[in-house]
């Protein structure tokens, strides 16, 4: 029994990066700690300083209003992408 729970923790491990210098993200998903930025409940344009920040913000945040025709290009008007 002992090693079938070693078994299952070692397989959740792998799928779950244990030890990883991850951090997790207000959706669950894990963000490399290099990324200056965080899911802090921000949803606006109007609330992003760059680009970049506004493009972090729709691929990792939830609830986000920045893509209004779905493209996957956010603040298109804002940052004139």
């Amino acid at each position: 029994m002992k090693k079938n729970i070693i078994l299952i923790g070692i397989v959740l491990c792998g799928l779950t990066s244990c030890g990883s210098t991850d951090r997790s993200v207000s959706n669950g998903e894990t963000i490399e700690n290099d990324t200056p930025y965080q899911c802090d409940g921000r949803q606006y344009c109007s609330e992003m300083d760059s680009y970049e920040e506004a493009k972090f913000f729709l691929e990792h945040c939830p609830n986000v209003k920045m893509d209004g025709d779905n493209d996957g290009i956010p603040c298109e008007r804002q940052f004139n992408k």
